[in-house]
């Protein structure tokens, strides 16, 4: 019989173990301690998850949709780009954009948002997935700009944490967030061309 090393000892004895899921308060303890400095992670139900290379479309867009938000709503509200949002205790995402209340945010990530948008290529079936953490976290509504298939899905009518109405708007189409219907964003001028 071959003897493992102390090291692989270790391991096995950890991969026997249930894991537990971090909590987001000892996530941001550890990325204020510099833990996660050169890496780009999110916490997502717990676990810390590595998070998708940015390409050229998907920068542009979230610019595009940042800036066409931030322009419309002015002082309504505070429009937020890759950073933090607090969804819940084992979850804490960095959405492409947000709109989140006016309010103070110096020792806190915000923890509500009128709307979340992410840009999906790569990310498209994470970014699907996010619709649960997005919907625990009570948040107003959540768009997907998918490169993929050319697209905005909006998920709205929030019951219970669950989204019960997806649409999906097309190029020709005009979105405005139900929180700001005088806002207008283009499809076309969110996505890349066709």
């Amino acid at each position: 019989m071959e003897m493992l090393s102390p090291e692989a000892e270790l391991i096995l004895e950890a991969a026997d173990r249930k894991l537990r899921p971090m909590k987001r308060v000892e996530y941001d303890l550890l990325a204020a301690r510099g833990f996660f400095e050169d890496e780009k992670v999110e916490l997502l139900f717990g676990m810390v998850v590595p998070m998708t290379p940015i390409d050229p479309a998907h920068r542009e867009s979230v610019r595009r949709v940042h800036d066409m938000l931030l322009k419309q709503i002015g002082e309504r509200a505070r429009v937020y780009c890759q950073t933090s949002f607090a969804a819940s205790d084992d979850s804490e995402p960095e959405p492409d954009v947000y709109v989140t209340p006016t309010a103070e945010y110096w020792t806190e990530h915000p923890s509500r948002s009128f709307l979340i948008v992410e840009v999906a290529l790569s990310s498209l079936r994470r970014d699907r997935a996010k619709r649960l953490v997005y919907g625990r976290a009570d948040v107003d509504e959540y768009w997907i700009v998918n490169h993929v298939d050319g697209c905005v899905e909006v998920f709205r009518d929030l019951r219970n944490g669950a989204w019960e109405t997806l649409t999906k708007h097309e190029r020709g189409e005009t979105l405005s967030p139900l929180a700001f219907p005088d806002v207008k964003i283009p499809i076309d001028e969110i996505l890349p061309p066709a």
